[in-house]
């Protein structure tokens, strides 16, 4: 490959329930290659599903095994990693308390808990962690966290390890149950249970996480780890990046491409892509995507985020093929 080649940073995020980010990045690196460019792969993740993976490998550590409960009581063998400077773990909500654990006629979302995610709290603490980094997407719950913040409590507490959450939404606490219960099984009726379940919670912990940007996140469990435990509330997408060395090797690239399964309205609020684009530009790169499904056509991408342009791909054939198609064309 001539050193003049054209570069790529290959930053995208997984096709949630298709694709890992590391599937996705290997399949456009390998497009983008056929067409004369250099690139450099570089998975992400914003939070949700898939964190962990991205910073084990970014930084190195092991994966570590526990017991803990799935949203509906049920034991199950959980992972949850311990970086490599020994002291940082990361705990992803959907490790235990996803709605992947839970079948979709199971679905129930005022039932769901996230004791199994405090569960994994507690066992990272116990193995010698001093920060926990949770990585709060894909969650099944919208209990506010009274799950997690109970099961911590009964285990005696993690006095001195800090809490960090690695958030993929800026909703609010209160609005937990209307923004995500539907997804999760609860109807309209439930959805306002839900909500006032919430308020009540809000109310008797020992600070109020209402209006609290990014307190909603996994139904309430960010807010809940905020009030209860001091918990620091971070953009999952900007930790990520800043975990992999993003801004430098977007600057060292010029061109950027990320992608996610769905392009759509919510893309623009703070999303994998939006975050990626953002700090493209101010890096001086050019921000692409490749995206599963796109619900924004490339005007209002470019428009709304600022990407330059977006394809389509939904399998690994056409993610390839799409790397090849960014590589002639926009090289």
């Amino acid at each position: 490959m001539a050193t003049d080649a054209p570069r790529w940073l290959v930053a995208p995020d997984s096709f949630k329930g298709t694709f890992t980010a590391a599937e996705v990045a290997a399949a456009l690196a390998e497009g983008l290659r056929s067409g004369g460019a250099v690139a450099d792969i570089c998975p992400v993740a914003d939070g949700g599903e898939g964190t962990l993976d991205v910073l084990l490998d970014a930084l190195g550590g092991t994966r570590q095994h526990a017991t803990a409960h799935d949203p509906l009581g049920r034991p199950v063998e959980a992972a949850y990693g311990l970086l490599a400077d020994s002291r940082t773990a990361v705990v992803e909500t959907a490790a235990a308390s996803g709605l992947h654990r839970v079948a979709e006629h199971e679905r129930d979302a005022e039932a769901a808990s996230s004791a199994g995610t405090g569960e994994l709290i507690v066992a990272a603490a116990r193995a010698g962690a001093q920060r926990i980094l949770v990585a709060v997407g894909g969650s099944a719950t919208t209990d506010g966290g009274v799950g997690a913040i109970a099961a911590i409590r009964e285990a005696g507490g993690i006095d001195g390890v800090a809490l960090e959450v690695l958030c993929d939404t800026r909703e609010p606490f209160e609005r937990a149950a209307e923004v995500f219960g539907p997804q999760k099984g609860a109807d309209a009726a439930a959805v306002a249970r839900l909500g006032d379940r919430l308020l009540r919670f809000a109310a008797a912990f020992p600070r109020d996480p209402r209006g609290v940007p990014m307190g909603g996140c996994a139904g309430g469990l960010s807010g809940g780890l905020w009030a209860c435990f001091d918990a620091q509330l971070r953009s999952g997408a900007d930790a990520v990046l800043d975990a992999v060395g993003f801004d430098a090797r977007a600057a060292a690239a010029g061109r950027v491409v990320t992608g996610e399964g769905r392009l759509d309205a919510q893309s623009a609020a703070g999303k994998l892509v939006s975050v990626v684009a953002r700090r493209a530009r101010a890096a001086g790169a050019v921000p692409y995507a490749v995206v599963g499904q796109a619900a924004l056509t490339p005007a209002e991408a470019q428009a709304r985020i600022g990407l330059a342009d977006v394809l389509a791909a939904s399998t690994l054939a056409q993610l390839t093929s799409a790397g090849a198609h960014l590589a002639l064309q926009h090289s």
